[in-house]
């Protein structure tokens, strides 16, 4: 098996995992806390969850980072980037930088201690819970225009 092949094995890997797990939080998580306990703890009930995921999602989206990318530089993929009609290309890193960014900078530095220390913790779960839909939502279309594209279906 080639180092691209490889890669892309570990691509596809890590991102079911990664999204598969957006999508549980999401669909079944969030509105199972939302239904089973009162608006004001709803947050913390969310957090005690979470900390089992956070770690997991660490591992799947740094690499799916690292195998993209050394897909895009093993294949002098770069060029593809100037391009429209590869909408996907340009959809998948702007996923994998939210979710990064999100992962590896915001939570673990900014939002675990604002969250602690929320004031208004039934409008925080909301606006997570709002978030997390509009990113599956983001996750899926680009899931589908990846696939497509990398098979010939658009583009």
């Amino acid at each position: 098996m080639d180092d691209f092949t490889l890669a892309r094995v570990l691509h596809v890997l890590s991102i079911v995992p990664w999204i598969g797990g957006v999508a549980f939080v999401t669909t079944v998580l969030m509105p199972a806390i939302r239904r089973g306990n009162p608006p004001e703890t709803r947050l913390a009930v969310f957090h005690r969850f979470e900390s089992g995921f956070a770690w997991q999602a660490r591992l799947w989206v740094g690499l799916a980072g690292l195998s993209g990318f050394w897909m895009i530089y093993r294949a002098d993929l770069w060029s593809r980037f100037a391009e429209a009609h590869y909408w996907w290309m340009h959809a998948m890193v702007v996923l994998w930088a939210v979710f990064a960014v999100m992962l590896y900078v915001i939570e673990p530095l900014f939002l675990h201690r604002r969250m602690e220390r929320s004031t208004d913790p039934v409008r925080d779960f909301d606006r997570m819970e709002r978030m997390h839909r509009i990113m599956l939502l983001f996750a899926l279309l680009t899931v589908f225009g990846a696939m497509a594209g990398a098979h010939g279906l658009i583009g």
